[in-house]
């Protein structure tokens, strides 16, 4: 039974109202001022409110106006003797649903608040199916069923529509570029620009600048003023990727658009005022970088307003199925080759493997398994992709290839191999799982940058610096 809070200084229009309404099966209760109206509102659960525009002290449109802050989806039906264009054009923006001049029928009245409480019951349910089915539809790009995916997921739908800062964290390759642009995509800042920065792929002395922009004559070269990313990312979203690695010396910048939302170009004067969100992602243990003095703790709680913690693929094999037949498919269209899925076999194989470099790893095999299979092209007879497609890394990381090659003798190190060429093909490998990134090598093999540099050095590769 839905209850109606009824407000109306006139004691006989309260008693018929009331009368009616209940003999329509509804509860009601009343109010002779919008005063005692809103203590009602507050001590009960109400489903619609019918109230008069002229009332003594409040008027009926400030009770209104109160009534929508403290319930934005409370149903409201006005009336009044004194109509006119004016007020109904004033009510309706206030937020009441429906408009009455008196006098009404009062089937005129029942109809109304019929019509009133059946909207809210199907937005009601309509919110209840969004969110049931948001899980499912709502993140195309991503696929997670498993329980840590899904409590992700659920995180992004409940921060989405607020403008807190999130810090994403998880391994590389997990994807928390994805969940970046998920939660712009379901902000209110969907329609603003989403920008993307990595900090580690930049050189230091180049940052500041990338981040906050520059004014004509900042530097040599600087021959125009150039915006940064926070100006570009105006009224949407600032993806700082590699939080970890920004150096001290703009950490200090950043907290200062964090807590401000104001900043200067590098070389000029006048002070930027900028409306952006910052997402920031990383894979590094900041709690760590606190106790290194390589973090400021005042910028870390600034950021960690709401962590998202991104499990590793090792953790939720449960998704491998799904993200080898999206993947497949995905490859199979761009490569244009009648690839229809992939084998049970071949599953089990991905789901054998522990998956390093998580879902990009992956994502890299299913792409040259689709590139190197002997599949007919598109249009011809489909085919599947099997276990004899799905060339796994043979590097293995230390701990696996002990465990490994134990089965095999007494020798740590497959036959024919050196510490030294060990080294050096674990070094290429952590290079290509970074993609080139120099300092997310290293950082995966726990060398500091300058024992990465020195071990490139004696392999003769070059380092330019990335």
């Amino acid at each position: 039974m839905s209850t109606i809070l009824i407000v109306d200084d006139e004691p006989k229009m309260l008693r018929v109202l009331e009368l009616q309404l209940g003999q329509a099966g509804y509860a009601t209760l009343t109010a002779g001022d919008a005063e005692r109206g809103l203590v009602l509102l507050r001590e009960q659960p109400i489903d619609l409110l019918l109230t008069d525009l002229r009332l003594p002290g409040m008027s009926g449109l400030e009770l209104l106006a109160t009534a929508k802050r403290l319930q934005p989806a409370l149903p409201v039906v006005v009336m009044t003797a004194h109509g006119s264009v004016e007020t109904a054009v004033e009510a309706m923006k206030a937020g009441a649903g429906d408009y009455l001049l008196k006098p009404f029928e009062l089937e005129e009245l029942r109809l109304v608040i019929h019509k009133e409480l059946d909207v809210q019951r199907l937005r009601s349910e309509n919110q209840s199916l969004r969110e049931a089915l948001a899980e499912r539809y709502d993140y195309p790009n991503i696929i997670g069923r498993g329980a840590l995916m899904r409590e992700a997921l659920a995180l992004v739908e409940r921060i989405a529509p607020t403008h807190s800062t999130v810090l994403l964290g998880g391994e590389s390759g997990v994807g928390k570029d994805l969940f970046a642009r998920a939660i712009h995509q379901h902000s209110r800042r969907a329609a603003g620009p989403f920008i993307k920065i990595n900090s580690s792929a930049i050189p230091e002395n180049l940052l500041e600048s990338e981040l906050f922009g520059y004014e004509k004559g900042a530097f040599t070269g600087a021959t125009t003023s150039k915006p940064g990313k926070f100006e570009l990312a105006d009224k949407g979203t600032l993806l700082l990727d590699e939080i970890g690695d920004v150096p001290l010396a703009i950490q200090v910048k950043l907290l200062r658009v964090l807590q401000e939302r104001e900043f200067e170009r590098l070389g000029g004067t006048r002070t930027l005022k900028v409306d952006v969100r910052l997402i920031a992602a990383t894979n590094r243990n900041l709690r760590a970088a606190l106790e290194e003095k390589t973090f400021r703790e005042d910028l870390y709680y600034r950021l960690n307003v709401v962590p998202i913690d991104l499990p590793p693929l090792r953790e939720h094999k449960e998704d491998i199925p799904e993200l080898a037949a999206f993947f497949t498919a995905r490859f199979a269209r761009e490569a244009a080759k009648a690839v229809t899925g992939i084998t049970p076999a071949a599953v089990d194989k991905l789901m054998a493997f522990d998956w390093p470099g998580n879902i990009r790893e992956m994502e890299n095999v299913i792409e040259r398994a689709v590139a190197l299979c002997v599949c007919p092209p598109d249009g011809a007879a489909p085919a599947a992709l099997d276990v004899d497609d799905i060339r796994l890394d043979v590097i293995r990381t230390p701990g696996r290839a002990r465990a490994s090659l134990a089965a095999e003798g007494d020798t740590l190190l497959p036959p024919g191999w050196t510490l030294e060429k060990w080294e050096q093909e674990v070094i290429r490998d952590a290079l290509r799982r970074a993609e080139g990134n120099k300092s997310q090598a290293a950082r995966m093999l726990g060398l500091s940058r300058n024992a990465f540099r020195y071990r490139l050095s004696a392999m003769g590769e070059a380092d330019d610096g990335a």
